[in-house]
């Protein structure tokens, strides 16, 4: 069985001139027990990773069994003929379909959250309607879902403003070659931050797969 990654940039392996800016789909097939193929690349929307024919290329080497996960919405937003309701759940509904074509299973991800705070520290939601467009498809088409908005708006949270750009594109002057006068990005990830979302996917597609229920249940015993 192999998992196949389809996505923009927060999902899509580093580029050398990039590094250590990566997607968390990098860091993915350490973290489990299969092959990865990661398509994902910058910039990309549903409607470019159809047009580009890069989808079909995905699709050629869907075997029955496979799993495909997909994460688009950080720049399918930027699209008025992507709207959340319209263009762009039409085009992850076609993507699930064609994954089911071929015997396998397509999981769908929200986008990771940007991490954006106000002033009284408290996370900024910035995909508007585009994450529960994708939680309503999920169930519309029963299909199983990995919120990574949930997930990464708690983990900032959870580390706070000053901690949590640990985990993003966050470089002092000379930390990264690429990027010599620093950088401030609160989209994409550095390699720890990829790390850490790419640990969350696989444990959710444990859960998805049921991987781990034929494990006898254990407890502390009951001491009278």
């Amino acid at each position: 069985m192999t998992y196949h990654l389809a996505g923009d940039s927060t999902v899509a392996p580093m580029k050398p001139q990039e590094s250590p800016m990566s997607g968390w789909g990098q860091f993915l097939e350490k973290r489990i027990d299969a092959p990865v193929r990661n398509l994902a690349f910058g910039g990309a929307t549903t409607e470019s990773f159809l047009a580009s024919g890069t989808w079909a290329g995905l699709l050629d080497e869907v075997g029955a069994g496979d799993t495909v996960v997909i994460q688009f919405g950080h720049n399918d937003q930027k699209l008025p003929e992507l709207d959340a309701r319209g263009g762009y759940t039409d085009r992850l509904r076609r993507m699930v379909a064609d994954v089911r074509e071929r015997a396998g299973l397509a999981v769908l991800c929200t986008s990771c959250e940007r991490r954006w705070f106000d002033d009284s520290g408290g996370l900024i939601p910035t995909h508007g309607d585009y994450p529960n467009a994708v939680r309503d498809l999920a169930q519309e088409l029963h299909a199983p879902l990995i919120d990574l908005a949930a997930f990464t708006a708690w983990l900032y949270e959870d580390l706070g403003a000053a901690e949590s750009t640990t985990l993003l594109s966050h470089f002092a002057p000379g930390e990264a070659a690429a990027w010599p006068d620093g950088l401030a990005d609160d989209t994409h990830f550095r390699a720890e931050g990829a790390d850490r979302i790419a640990a969350f996917v696989a444990r959710s597609l444990r859960a998805i797969e049921r991987r781990d229920g034929d494990q006898p249940a254990k407890g502390s015993p009951i001491v009278s």
